[in-house]
């Protein structure tokens, strides 16, 4: 059977999938280049200061690009910024039809990328497998429209809502291949953040596997980022060990002496307001914006999870569901906080999504209309 366009659009959005994690803070495309039927070049994009995925084709198919026609699943960028623009390059290379699947919301490039090339004559389409493009680069999105990071927060519970015994034991409620998928999403996400107790009870690494930077093609690893007001956690844990980097946000005024600890096991240390010891979460979402971080996953406990909801600062959960139940009064559930007094006011979650992994049931979805 004969490709279709959408096939050559899925096929540029398998691409750009490719390129997640490594491209921060600009978005992750992937083009492709088709003519008489026949892909003649591909490409994502690479490392930040590095080329584009349209040049990345246009490199690999040389002459052949003329009169190609490009599916790419982001508009071209058309502005001088850490790589000549892409429109250029397309028009040079006499492409005769591009196809878009998302017109780039960065104010230097919306519209404006488009209005070149159909200026050059090239004809242009917009719109095809947008969703798909959408959810590649909803970092990215957020990012660029609003200078905060997109937020997902990700627990992960059992049949009756429990992330841990009342004891606080917690390993492991879900399965291995859960746990896999995590390691990949921290792999793709610039910063992972939970709280103190967090820190305290389970002494987490908070790194990804197999991201050590040793040969083939590697990124950092996430940031770390620890919310812990009062500076509880010790500076014996492990989320102080290499790799990777840490940030210990704090409450203004913080200690001197701990600190300046917390500077000698390897931190940086943020201070920021808080009432009651409780950080302001939004100001510290804008000091990651500042740093050109554009996604942060939340990984724990439930009081993190309560103030980010009752201050509308989440944009997506993901909830791995375990089948087990726990029980006990005194066990904690996934989110804390102040929630809602009526079952009416609950947050609910739009374009839903449920996935298995083994025994585990993930069941993904946006907050609010995003």
């Amino acid at each position: 059977m004969l490709a279709r366009p959408k096939d050559f659009m899925e096929c540029a959005l398998s691409l750009a999938g490719l390129a997640l994690g490594y491209t921060s803070p600009n978005p992750a495309v992937g083009a492709v280049l088709v003519r008489d039927g026949m892909v003649v070049g591909f490409g994502h994009t690479q490392p930040p200061g590095s080329v584009h995925a349209e040049i990345m084709a246009l490199r690999q198919s040389g002459s052949r690009a003329k009169g190609a026609t490009m599916y790419v699943t982001l508009e071209p960028c058309c502005h001088q910024g850490r790589t000549p623009p892409c429109t250029q390059a397309i028009i040079d290379a006499g492409i005769a039809e591009v196809h878009v699947a998302l017109v780039d919301p960065n104010p230097l490039v919306s519209g404006k990328g488009l209005k070149i090339l159909e200026e050059a004559g090239i004809k242009t389409f917009v719109g095809q497998c947008q969703e798909g493009a959408r959810e590649i680069n909803e970092g990215y999105i957020k990012f660029i429209t609003t200078g905060m990071p997109f937020v997902i927060a990700k627990f992960a519970m059992s049949l009756d809502g429990k992330i841990a015994t009342q004891n606080g034991d917690s390993k492991w409620i879900s399965g291995e291949e859960s746990r896999q998928f995590v390691h990949y999403l921290r792999h793709i996400f610039d910063a992972i953040m939970v709280g103190a107790n967090t820190v305290v009870v389970d002494d987490p690494q908070l790194s990804v596997r197999g991201c050590s930077g040793k040969g083939g093609k590697t990124k950092l690893q996430p940031l770390r980022v620890i919310v812990d007001g009062r500076g509880r956690i010790p500076v014996s844990a492990r989320v102080f060990e290499k790799p990777g980097k840490t940030l210990v946000a704090v409450a203004k005024p913080f200690n001197a002496k701990k600190a300046d600890d917390f500077r000698k096991a390897g931190a940086e240390i943020v201070e920021l307001p808080a009432k009651k010891d409780v950080i302001d979460l939004g100001e510290l979402l804008r000091v990651l914006g500042r740093r050109e971080v554009t996604s942060v996953l939340v990984e724990g406990g439930s009081g993190l999870f309560g103030s980010l909801f009752d201050r509308g600062l989440v944009d997506k959960v993901l909830a791995f569901i375990s089948p087990i139940i726990i029980g006990g009064d005194g066990a904690k559930s996934a989110v804390g906080g102040n929630g809602v007094n009526n079952v009416a006011d609950a947050l609910r979650l739009n374009r839903v999504k449920v996935i298995e992994f083994g025994d585990d049931v993930l069941i993904s979805g946006y907050v609010g209309d995003r």
